[in-house]
């Protein structure tokens, strides 16, 4: 029960810090945004790893692992921040809900793990609700709405590159490593793209930062008390507070393709995981 609470109350909070990120990149340009997310984040964890985390933050157990993660993590927030900067909440996140398909999909050829036809069909039904959403053919797919789609790339192969190697470090270092990794990488580009923000974005940036570090925080304590093969159809609700906060702040409002292609996403994502699950107990 604690392990429920706990990552539900992440997929709660997440979608406030992307609704803020959105927000801010209607006068700020998103990649200063991404800064901001990833820069206040290590401010605000690393200090507080320190003092109560001490013995987390040791040397890791396998630096080509980190640097991985962290690469495929780095690009799927950037895309995704780029994503719904442009598009609605809800079409951006859905879109990047196709990873766990992608993940069965790669796992097949790179992991050489025995897919069987009833998670192969799932993939199928996921794949043909992205299309739905996206509607080639019918409407102008434009760089958001391919962003979106690289979002749910990306972090499939931030777990396969996971699961391919088995040296893992604790989560909590993994967060500070993954977070220090783009706070350095975006603080090279970001002065290329710099708009003086004002007092309110700068307070706007660090609440950001402090959402999204306590959301995966969440995550993280959650991990410890169930594994994430059983948690992770919960992550489906964070898609439920998006569109909540999307209308309620942006005034988007999914349309009827929208809600169909969520719906296949959705159920095939859980499908999935509800097969991996019983695959594993067998």
């Amino acid at each position: 029960m604690k392990a429920i609470v706990l990552n539900l109350t992440a997929w709660a909070v997440l979608p406030i810090m992307d609704g803020m990120a959105k927000y801010l990149s209607a006068d700020l340009h998103f990649l200063q945004v991404v800064w901001g997310r990833y820069f206040f984040m290590v401010l605000i964890s690393l200090p507080l790893t320190y003092f109560f985390f001490k013995k987390y933050l040791v040397k890791p157990k396998n630096i080509s692992i980190q640097f991985i993660r962290s690469i495929f993590l780095f690009l799927s927030t950037v895309l995704f921040f780029y994503a719904i900067s442009i598009t609605s909440m809800a079409k951006a996140l859905a879109l990047a809900f196709v990873s766990p398909l992608i993940v069965t999909l790669l796992s097949s050829f790179l992991l050489k793990e025995k897919v069987g036809f009833h998670r192969w069909t799932a993939v199928i039904v996921g794949f043909i609700g992205a299309l739905i959403i996206i509607q080639p053919g019918f409407i102008k797919i434009n760089l958001a709405t391919l962003a979106a789609l690289g979002t749910g790339i990306a972090y499939a192969f931030y777990i396969i590159s996971t699961r391919k190697l088995s040296s893992i470090d604790n989560p909590l270092l993994t967060l500070i490593f993954t977070g220090l990794f783009g706070a350095i990488i975006i603080s090279l580009i970001v002065p290329y793209y710099w708009i003086n923000p004002n007092f309110n974005q700068w307070l706007l940036m660090i609440v950001l930062a402090m959402v999204g570090t306590f959301g995966h925080f969440c995550l993280i304590l959650s991990l410890n008390y169930a594994e994430a093969s059983k948690l992770s159809p919960l992550a489906y609700f964070e898609i439920v507070n998006n569109i909540l906060i999307g209308y309620y702040f942006f005034g988007d409002f999914p349309n009827k393709w929208l809600w169909l292609g969520l719906f296949f996403i959705i159920s095939s994502g859980i499908y999935i995981s509800i097969r991996e699950n019983k695959l594993n107990k067998s």
